[in-house]
């Protein structure tokens, strides 16, 4: 059992990667031009109904230091300077938006072996205070979070998770929503050779009482293309395909549909809806 823990961000991740990542039903364009020089260029486009937004970001590493800088559809200019080794085991970074003055925020990640730590502070008078701990090993790890807005003296958000992580499978379970929801995730390899994965997520909110599950796979149909569907408690049923055209280069297409849902309908509006449907 060595190394450490990651972050707390990272219990559950990799279910929740395989359920959620890359998954877009919107018109989207995203263009990436990488240097060996240490700058790169990003271009990201979205449509969304007939409106459309992007931004321009580019990226300058240098040593110890990397430059963030990004431009979007509204002329926002949002900066990030990021300083890794700052001290040992230690990275920093410091971001801020133009015109918004109260944007500034200052992060610190620590981690050493067998504890991660990552904590933010906005940089105005009545600051947004984050801190997340993780501690453990590499594959068995457990901690929280917590949020504190120094403007209201309001918790903003207080969780809890613990992970167990192998190569071929990862379980997760995290209390979230300041403990008013309950999540427990699995992610297991099926086929080292084909890739395929598949995951689930079960919630359980104490508040209404109410449970909900998704579930999915993914899998590679050849070293540069694949295939992932969703299947969620709603009815709605989700399938992208993306494909690696060249190094660096993605093309992705995803898609959903809400199936029939028997149980949002009266009993007299039943036959009705099953035959709306149908049609």
């Amino acid at each position: 059992m060595g190394g450490g823990p990651a972050p707390f961000s990272e219990i559950g991740k990799r279910a929740r990667d395989l359920l959620t990542k890359d998954y877009n039903y919107n018109q989207k364009f995203s263009l990436t031009i990488p240097s060996s020089t240490g700058m790169g260029l990003t271009a990201i486009g979205v449509k969304k109904d007939n409106i459309f937004v992007g931004d321009i970001s580019s990226q300058y590493k240098s040593g110890n230091t990397a430059v963030d800088v990004k431009v979007d559809t509204y002329s926002n200019v949002i900066t990030k300077v990021t300083i890794t080794d700052l001290l040992p085991s230690t990275k920093a970074a410091v971001s801020f938006s133009i015109p918004d003055q109260k944007s500034g925020k200052l992060v610190v990640d620590y981690a050493r072996d067998g504890s991660a730590i990552n904590s933010s502070i906005g940089l105005n008078p009545t600051p947004l205070l984050e801190l997340a701990a993780a501690i453990g090993f590499s594959d068995v790890a457990f901690g929280g979070e917590i949020g504190f807005d120094t403007a209201s003296s309001s918790f903003t958000k207080y969780n809890a998770g613990i992970s167990f992580n192998k190569p071929d499978f990862s379980a997760a379970l995290i209390l979230t929503d300041k403990g008013q929801t309950l999540k427990g995730s699995y992610i297991h390899l099926v086929n080292p050779l084909s890739g395929t994965m598949v995951a689930a997520e079960m919630t359980h909110r104490f508040s209404t009482f109410e449970n909900g599950f998704c579930i999915g796979s993914v899998h590679k149909v050849d070293p540069v293309t694949i295939v992932k569907t969703r299947f969620a408690n709603n009815g709605k049923v989700a399938l992208l395909g993306q494909r690696e055209w060249r190094h660096n280069s993605l093309l992705t297409v995803s898609a959903d549909e809400r199936g029939l849902n028997i149980r949002d309908h009266p009993p007299e509006d039943r036959e009705n809806q099953a035959i709306h449907d149908l049609l």
